[in-house]
């Protein structure tokens, strides 16, 4: 699937610095180490809907991880699914009425325009679930065969499922408890409490098939596959069995990044599936996380429509922490709007010292992508007329993503 136009992301002088980033499983900030290509996997949409701000800070958080990595000399092998097939996307293509494969291609070309006003890199490879249906399904029959899956037997529907036996370190990503894990199971899409499975957190792999629901052939007999092994075959095939980082939201960090790791590390028996598994905050209104079930999204789409400065946006949603929990307000895009036009005066100004401001930017952005810091520091060279506008508008650019220009 054809992702989108990419951003031009200039070279800035100077000496490059090592990444250290958040690893949710060793719970601290560690150094990244890839090799002369970076691997990154980060969990894509489920197109029933536009692109909210929680979204937006998302990819925006992984863009910046793309981008020290360029600048440290990298080549970046970025893949992104698309949760084409899954019951959200079917129950909302219902009640509006529109064949789902129709209300999916309209989001995922709008998710494209977003993502190309906010000036975020593109996946090299970006692949719908339905595209790598047949390799998803090989997968399952793989795990069936050895006994890491079984069928519900007796069931009307006899789906497969993972058997958690076979990931005897299930548990080392999310750091959770049974507890906890029993109840995000729930709230997130699991069944723990489906009979006829012989452990309640073991996730579905394969979903057979049910009237009136879309369906593929497959070694498994007819059916869909469950969201977990979806990314883990994508990111296998296109990336390896061993990746630098795997990322996407914090409500991702369990079920969905524990289950994809125990599959992946069970089809390939190598451990740890990713180097780095990094989450991004969520983005609340008025002190409640914003989601779909509480109807208090902001959409960048909307935004844009209206003219806002897709700089100033990013701006504003980088302004603070991306493992931080925040909120999003009129009057933060507002400050943002004012520091763009500060930094676009200054942008334009000549002068010297612009090398240890840039040397600044990267300090900040390679401590755990201390956005907040980086930009205080872009506040105080607009500040300083003796400092040079074109050395950190280039910087600024590469590293930021914000065109000062």
């Amino acid at each position: 699937m054809l992702s989108w136009n990419p951003p031009s992301v200039p070279s800035v002088p100077g000496s490059p610095v090592t990444l250290n980033l958040y690893d949710h499983a060793r719970d601290a900030v560690c150094a990244t180490a890839p090799g002369p290509t970076a691997t990154m996997y980060v969990c894509g949409i489920t197109p029933y809907d536009a692109t909210h701000l929680g979204h937006a800070a998302t990819y925006l958080a992984f863009d910046l991880v793309h981008r020290m990595w360029l600048d440290a000399g990298h080549q970046v092998d970025y893949a992104q699914n698309i949760t084409d097939i899954d019951d959200p996307l079917l129950e909302r293509a219902e009640r509006d009425g529109v064949p789902w494969r129709k209300l999916a291609d309209r989001e995922i070309q709008l998710f494209r325009d977003d993502m190309v006003g906010l000036r975020v890199i593109p996946p090299k490879h970006y692949v719908g679930a339905v595209e790598a249906m047949d390799e998803i399904s090989a997968a399952v029959d793989t795990l069936l065969r050895s006994g890491a899956a079984y069928r519900l037997d007796g069931d009307e529907y006899p789906d497969v499922y993972y058997d958690l036996t076979a990931a005897p370190r299930f548990g080392y990503e999310s750091r959770y408890d049974l507890p906890t894990m029993l109840a995000l199971s729930a709230e997130r899409g699991g069944d723990p409490d489906r009979a006829g499975k012989r452990a309640p957190l073991d996730p579905l792999l394969w979903r057979v098939e049910r009237p009136g629901e879309p369906a593929w052939e497959s070694p498994v007999g007819r059916g869909r596959p469950g969201w977990h092994v979806e990314c883990a075959v994508i990111a296998g095939n296109y990336l390896g069995d061993t990746i630098d980082l795997q990322g996407g939201g914090s409500d991702l960090v369990f079920p969905h990044h524990e289950c994809s790791a125990a599959h992946a590390e069970t089809l390939t028996g190598e451990h740890p599936f990713a180097h780095h598994y990094s989450h991004a905050a969520m983005i609340g209104l008025a002190g409640e996380k914003m989601s779909k079930s509480r109807g208090n999204l902001v959409f960048v789409s909307r935004l844009r429509a209206h003219g806002v400065d897709q700089v100033a946006l990013r701006a504003a949603l980088i302004s603070g922490h991306y493992r931080v929990d925040r909120d999003w307000s009129d009057e933060l895009l507002v400050q943002a709007q004012e520091r763009v036009a500060r930094w676009r005066s200054a942008a334009t100004r000549t002068g010297g010292g612009a090398e240890a401001v840039v040397a600044e930017l990267r300090a900040a952005l390679a401590d755990d992508l201390d956005t907040p810091r980086a930009l205080a520091v872009l506040d105080r060279w607009a500040a300083d007329d003796a400092l040079d506008g074109d050395l950190v508008a280039t910087a600024a650019d590469a590293l930021l993503g914000l065109d000062l220009r």
